[in-house]
């Protein structure tokens, strides 16, 4: 089935998705936003560039953009997958707490902010360029993964990366040597079973938008942990 998305709000798009019996390719968007917001079923493909909250409480649809996505992909998703061949704005994967979001380029700021997980829900992200700052702000679960593939002369994530992080896991490509972490996460080099998990993800990555695994890990990597569940502890209680 094909929408053609350029003379419809997002509305009419979605109730046309809602309607879908079979897969879907949505062509020409201009920037509409909530586009396939609480889909459970059916895969979704998407031209153009479509608006921010795209796959807003995804519940299990997958969804593949072709090009770039505005800011809040993925936002409190459940279930499914949303893969970006392109980058990404701000606040993706905002409270995301299940499923999986691919982005082949770089993604902006508060990427991962306050993701979670719960018993089997396990969320993934996997930035393939760089991230901007606040990456994993408040993160409380769930896994981040940045590549740094786009990184040449700059770091590989921005300014205040993992504050108030309390939960979940975070992997650099890098040795983080230029990256002010705060003093609330642990950031350890990849221990052997760490890089057999990466190299899955790589894998993926790789499967959804080429490039070379091997390259890919034949870096540093930095897992980054939270050392307290309450990294808030000092600002309220005395010591």
């Amino acid at each position: 089935m094909k929408i053609e998305a350029a003379q419809l709000g997002y509305k009419e798009i979605n109730e046309a998705l809602r309607g879908a019996e079979k897969d879907v390719t949505v062509e020409g968007c201009i920037g509409q936003r909530f586009i396939a917001a609480g889909m459970a079923k059916h895969s979704v493909t998407i031209t153009g560039i479509p608006g921010n909250a795209l796959g807003a409480y995804l519940n299990g649809a997958q969804i593949t953009v072709e090009g770039n996505a505005q800011d809040a992909v993925g936002d409190t998703m459940n279930d499914g997958r949303i893969v970006v061949h392109g980058n990404i704005g701000d606040a993706t994967g905002y409270a995301m707490r299940g499923g999986s979001i691919y982005v082949k380029g770089d993604a902006g700021y508060r990427t991962g902010i306050h993701m979670k997980a719960y018993k089997e829900k396990i969320p993934v992200m996997v930035i393939g360029g760089c991230a901007g700052s606040f990456l994993g702000e408040y993160q409380a679960g769930g896994l981040i993964v940045v590549f740094g593939l786009t990184a040449g002369a700059k770091r590989i994530v921005g300014n205040f990366p993992c504050t108030g992080m309390h939960g979940g896991k975070m992997i650099l490509r890098s040795d983080c040597s230029d990256v002010n972490l705060p003093k609330n996460v642990s950031a350890q080099p990849a221990t052997e079973e760490n890089l057999a998990e990466i190299r899955t993800y790589a894998e993926e990555y790789c499967r959804l938008f080429g490039g070379d695994v091997e390259e890919i890990m034949n870096a540093p990597f930095t897992v980054v942990t939270p050392d307290s569940k309450n990294p808030y502890r000092q600002l309220y209680v005395a010591n």
